[in-house]
């Protein structure tokens, strides 16, 4: 009864925590044009509000482990909620785009803290039984936001101030804290090896500097030139931590874990899905609202469903995937993934609005599958002195894949732009991306191949063929 309270309330604790982060990351593309106007900047100039929220996470990211091994993954997991609540109020309060600036780095922090230490607290608390069943709960409170961030942001836009778009999170991070502190056990690592100060300052360096390149390519936000030269700088902090990680006993991001066959597969073959998945929302505003001509609500209303499709799976996860195991689940979904992504492709202006909508919703039931069962087969074979530090090395890795798919998407637009001689974006060259995307994520598949078929059988509760 225990274990089954816990795998239900410690990751629904933590996803609510997810959910603030990732409603406030959807919400704020809204209120761009509004904060630009209050403060007399030009409306582009505001994207430095996203970009310096991506870079302080991109920093801290991968030092979260070692903190909540050090000092506790609740106390850790508290203070970030509350660094991140803290510094909401402070955006709200932002009369100037250098105090926002100032104010969305510290709330980068906290939410670098906040998302890996929070899916460290459910791993070391939840059984092993129990965690896919676990993963389908911290997932929804996640889903649920990124639905309810464009609405949301445009109904307070409207009929209030763009500033409560953060103060909404006060509420919700005090009651998290409280939630926290009362229900969820401190639990920390004993011995801590000291802090690989140089390991942080280049994979910190190196992450922020490819975050930042992708993020502006294909924007003409800078010189090609210097997009070029931040990314390949970033490729070579990389390049020097690898060096590092290879001879320091103790690297801040272990790259050891990744000789484990199904955190590898996670690693690599879910890197190559996620730059689809990083890439769906950006592809899909261009084709939608720029392509087909429609109006921003109709384009999310049709967006929207791709993220009920990834709610409407979540009772069956846990049941597909004790029956069929990890490796039949990956490479079905991986296939189903790749082609949807293909097909989005074919969409025209004159393609009936419910066809577009069946589609998107079938596509978000997959991911919905693939992601989750990524997420859990990828701690499944590692021992508990090792959770803090898989989760630093997964949430860099997804995030470097995430914001890698939303430049390459960027990207691909701008070069099929420049090949036709156009001066505005248009229908066919939206399309071509979705077929790449698409390609791109099927090429995972051999990754899933690899993988034993009793692959994460303790953690599905499947039986072990033999």
């Amino acid at each position: 009864m225990v274990a089954a309270t816990g795998s239900v309330l410690i990751p629904l604790i933590v996803g609510c925590a997810l959910f603030m982060q990732q409603l406030d990351s959807t919400i704020i593309a809204t209120a761009l044009p509004a904060m630009a106007q209050s403060m007399g900047q030009e409306p582009t100039r505001l994207n430095l509000a996203i970009t310096s929220y991506l870079l302080s996470l991109a920093v801290f990211i991968p030092v979260s482990g070692w903190v909540a091994d050090r000092y506790g993954a609740r106390s850790v997991f508290a203070a970030a909620i509350g660094v991140f609540t803290a510094s909401s109020l402070l955006c709200g309060a932002a009369h100037s785009l250098g105090f926002l600036i100032g104010a969305r780095l510290l709330q980068g922090m906290g939410g670098a803290m906040m998302v890996p230490v929070g899916r460290l607290v459910m791993l070391k608390t939840v059984p092993k039984g129990e965690l896919m069943r676990a993963m389908s709960f911290l997932t929804a409170p996640a889903v649920f936001g990124s639905i309810l961030g464009a609405p949301v942001g445009g109904f307070i836009v409207t009929f209030f101030s763009w500033r409560w778009i953060f103060f909404i999170n006060l509420p919700a991070g005090a009651l998290g804290i409280v939630l926290v502190l009362t229900m969820i056990p401190n639990v920390r690592e004993s011995a801590v090896p000291p802090l690989d100060w140089r390991g942080f300052l280049l994979s910190g360096v190196g992450l922020a500097s490819l975050v930042f390149g992708f993020e502006t390519i294909g924007r003409d936000s800078m010189p090609n030139w210097a997009v070029a030269a931040t990314l390949l700088g970033g490729a070579a902090c990389w390049a020097l931590y690898v060096l590092h990680a290879r001879v320091c006993a103790h690297p801040i991001l272990d790259l050891r874990l990744l000789r484990q066959q199904a955190f590898a597969a996670a690693t690599f073959g879910g890197g190559l899905c996620r730059l689809g998945f990083g890439a769906i929302p950006f592809l899909l505003a261009m084709l939608l609202q720029i392509g087909f001509g429609l109006t921003p609500l109709a384009a999310g209303l049709l967006s929207f469903a791709g993220a009920a499709g990834a709610l409407l799976n979540k009772a069956a996860i846990h049941p597909i995937v004790r029956w069929f195991g990890f490796r039949r689940v990956l490479i079905g979904c991986a296939v189903f993934n790749g082609l949807f992504l293909c097909s989005y492709s074919l969409f025209r202006p004159t393609t009936p609005h419910l066809l577009i909508l069946v589609m998107l919703l079938i596509g978000g039931f997959f991911r919905s599958l693939l992601f989750t069962s990524l997420n859990t087969l990828g701690y499944a074979d590692i021992a508990p002195p090792q959770m803090g530090r898989a989760t630093s090395l997964a949430s860099t890795a997804q995030q470097v894949s995430l914001s890698l798919g939303v430049g390459f998407a960027a990207l691909l637009l701008h070069i099929s732009l420049a090949w036709r001689g156009g001066t505005s974006l248009a229908t066919q060259d939206v399309s071509p991306a979705f077929l790449v995307v698409g390609l791109l994520s099927l090429s995972s598949i051999p990754w899933f191949l690899r993988l034993d078929r009793s692959a994460g059988a303790e953690v599905s509760g499947g039986r072990r063929p033999r």
